[in-house]
């Protein structure tokens, strides 16, 4: 069952005007083809926020402990969330990553790996490179720009896309690549304050 729809909806009507959240940029939002929507992780509130305010259906990696609480082991699938053990190479999230990417769906992906305590974009891991080069998709960087707090507002920059087909003909590695990201993301970061 897929209850996206319904959950968009649902958080939508709480979300914005408790955070005021101003949108900038779908336009340049692909409408069609498998994208690696990469953001910059600043609280729990960011994947919802990241699923209201994007034009397309994003399916998330989620940590594994997650789908073993009784309540969430059957609502995260039907949200489009998926499974990742962390600490650990996760050859079944690996595998899921790059098929939805290869079926054309939209993958959303936070490089730093864990939220920032003070709100500075950390250092990406190489996994947003990796995936950005053998995904056969675009790289949307995305800044979210806080603080959450009620009634202040919270800005949701989605930049243009990033074709990955030069860093894949020359063979980059996923380190170069991810940095590349990360200075996507801050130069939204810096552009929207």
């Amino acid at each position: 069952m897929n209850l996206y729809p319904l959950g968009k909806a649902v958080v939508s009507t709480l979300f914005y005007p408790l955070f005021r959240i101003q949108v900038i940029g779908t336009e340049h939002f692909p409408k069609e083809g498998g994208v690696l929507l990469c953001t910059n992780h600043i609280h729990n509130f960011d994947p919802p926020v990241v699923g209201i305010t994007c034009p397309r259906t994003v399916h998330f990696m989620a940590k594994e402990e997650l789908f073993h609480t009784p309540v969430l082991k059957n609502l995260l699938p039907s949200l489009q969330a998926y499974p990742v053990k962390r600490g650990i190479s996760d050859r079944e999230a690996f595998r899921n990553t790059l098929k939805h990417l290869r079926s054309g769906k939209v993958v959303g992906l936070f490089p730093e790996g864990t939220r920032s305590k003070t709100g500075e974009l950390g250092k990406g891991l190489a996994g947003a490179g990796f995936f950005a080069l053998k995904g056969d998709a675009v790289v949307v960087p995305c800044a979210i720009i806080g603080p959450y707090a009620p009634l202040r507002k919270l800005k949701v920059v989605y930049g243009k896309p990033l074709d990955m087909t030069p860093y894949r003909e020359r063979k980059a590695s996923a380190e170069e690549v991810t940095e590349v990201i990360m200075d996507e993301i801050r130069k939204l970061q810096l552009q929207n304050k």
